[in-house]
C-alpha cells in the first residue's frame, strides 16, 4: 500500500467549496480499483490547513492506473480549482501499521 498526502492551505471563504469538491470526488475515488480509501482532515490550530490522505494499492496503480482512467478526468475537474492551494503532494510507504 502507498499513501498519498496532499496538504492544502484554503482560505476560510472557500472551506465549504473545498469540502464539497472532495465529498463529490468520492464517486471517482470509490470507482477506482486502485483506491482503498481516502479522508480529508482540517487543522484545529490552523483551520485553513487541510490534509487529504488517499490509500492506493501501489504507486503505479495511482500514477498509471487511476490517472489514466476516465474517473481521473472527472475527479481532477472537481478538485482542480484548489490545485494552486497545494503546499505539498507526496507518496509515502506504510512502515508500521496501527496496532503493530
Amino acid at each position: 500500500m502507498v499513501i498519498e498526502y496532499i496538504r492544502y492551505r484554503i482560505p476560510a471563504e472557500r472551506h465549504g467549496e473545498f469540502l464539497d469538491a472532495y465529498r463529490s470526488a468520492h464517486e471517482e475515488l470509490g470507482a477506482s480499483p486502485h483506491c482503498a480509501r481516502y479522508e480529508v482532515s482540517q487543522g484545529i490550530e490552523e483551520p485553513d490547513n487541510f490534509i487529504v490522505r488517499i490509500e492506493w494499492d501501489s504507486l503505479e496503480g495511482h500514477e498509471k492506473g487511476f490517472r489514466a482512467s476516465a474517473e481521473f478526468k472527472t475527479f481532477f475537474a472537481k478538485v482542480k480549482p484548489f490545485f494552486s492551494s497545494i503546499l505539498e503532494m507526496k507518496h509515502y510507504q506504510l512502515e508500521i501499521p496501527a496496532g503493530a
